[in-house]
């Protein structure tokens, strides 16, 4: 299955430690969406990422390819806070590809991150060549 990651989960280091069969495939654009922070994480002491629909903006993220059984790991590893959810991504080449993301549940509160939380992220983006 494909696996839309964002924000931290682009880092390549913690996707081998979370999901140990994952691969890495090529970048992707999820249309409609934008990246926010919000509700809290005492591992990170602050907001973490997740996305929201919008329309107009997009999010920019690396399309990895893992089992089942790597999936059910990420989505214990990111807890009960989280839902599986279908989107629809656009790779590099253009032609619209299915894929699975982890979705905050509920309308959490908009926050700040924390300095940690932020640096995994851009390491995640530098990983990618997405900045």
């Amino acid at each position: 299955m494909y696996y839309f990651a964002f924000a931290s989960n682009l880092s390549r280091k913690q996707m081998a430690e979370r999901a140990p069969q994952a691969r890495a495939r090529f970048s992707a654009v999820l249309p409609n969406y934008k990246l926010v922070f919000a509700g809290w994480s005492r591992s990170w002491n602050g907001a973490v990422a997740s996305i929201r629909q919008s329309r107009g903006d997009r999010v920019l993220g690396g399309v990895y390819e893992l089992s089942e059984q790597d999936m059910e790991k990420l989505a214990r590893y990111e807890g009960d806070g989280y839902s599986v959810t279908r989107v629809v991504v656009f790779p590099d080449t253009g032609a619209a590809l299915e894929a699975v993301t982890l979705v905050q549940k509920g309308q959490k509160d908009e926050g700040k991150p924390s300095p940690e939380y932020l640096a995994v992220i851009k390491q995640g983006y530098n990983d990618w060549g997405l900045i």
